[in-house]
């Protein structure tokens, strides 16, 4: 059952990604789903990074004698400064 599981998983993603990479392929999609996929990138990225700079042992921590949150206003300041994610 768990092998069966994992290859219909396998097979579910492998079909959502052909779908959009192959160019020959007619499926278009409209401008205004575009616009909202725009964004899905940051929304998932906030949602990975934010719990661990807030929250980094279970509960709320806005101090300076958190780290986490430290470095993330350290990084945030450097990509604002020099307009590089990449120095980050």
């Amino acid at each position: 059952m768990i092998m069966l599981s994992i290859l219909l998983m396998t097979l579910l993603v492998f079909t959502s990604r052909y779908l959009f990479l192959e160019p020959k392929l007619p499926l278009k999609l409209s401008t205004r789903t575009q616009k909202i996929l725009n964004y899905a990138s940051p929304a998932v990225l906030t949602a990975i990074w934010a719990p661990i700079v807030f929250i980094p042992e279970g509960e709320l921590s806005v101090s300076v004698q958190n780290p986490f949150l430290l470095a993330a206003t350290l990084a945030a300041l450097i990509a604002y400064l020099t307009k590089n994610v990449l120095l980050t």
